[in-house]
C-alpha cells in the first residue's frame, strides 16, 4: 500500500474529508479525529479494540505494527502503510469511521469494500 492508496481508501468513507490534528494533517469523520499519516515513520494512526489486541498485533507482526510512548496508554496501534494488509485496514477503519459518523449516515452507507 502506498501513502495515496492510503489516502484514497480513507476519504471513500463518505463523511470523511482532510483536515488538521494538534497542527498535523489528519483525517476526520463527521468532524471527529478518523485517523492520520505519520510522515515521521510512514506509518497510520489505527484505533483498536483495546491495549490487549494492540500488544497481540506488535508481538505478532513488529515488521508492520507499533507504538510510541505518545500512543502507550490508548487503543492505538502504528501500522506501516508499506507493510499493513489492506484488507485488515479497511476492516478496521470501517470499524471506527462507523463509532465516529452518525447513525443516519451509517445506515444509509453500505460499506466500502
Amino acid at each position: 500500500m502506498t501513502p495515496a492508496d492510503l489516502h484514497a481508501l480513507v476519504l471513500a468513507f463518505p463523511e470523511t474529508e482532510t483536515g488538521t490534528s494538534y497542527g498535523k494533517p489528519s483525517f476526520k469523520a463527521a468532524g471527529k479525529f478518523f485517523t492520520r499519516i505519520r510522515s515521521e515513520d510512514d506509518s497510520v494512526v489505527v484505533y483498536v479494540d483495546s491495549l490487549d489486541h494492540r500488544d497481540m498485533l506488535m508481538e505478532a507482526e513488529p515488521a508492520t505494527f507499533h507504538i510510541t510512548d505518545h500512543y502507550r496508554g490508548y487503543p492505538i496501534v502504528l501500522a506501516r502503510i508499506a507493510t499493513v494488509d489492506p484488507v485488515w485496514l479497511r476492516k478496521t477503519l470501517e470499524a471506527r469511521w462507523l463509532k465516529l459518523v452518525p447513525k443516519r449516515v451509517s445506515r444509509a452507507c453500505t460499506p466500502i469494500g
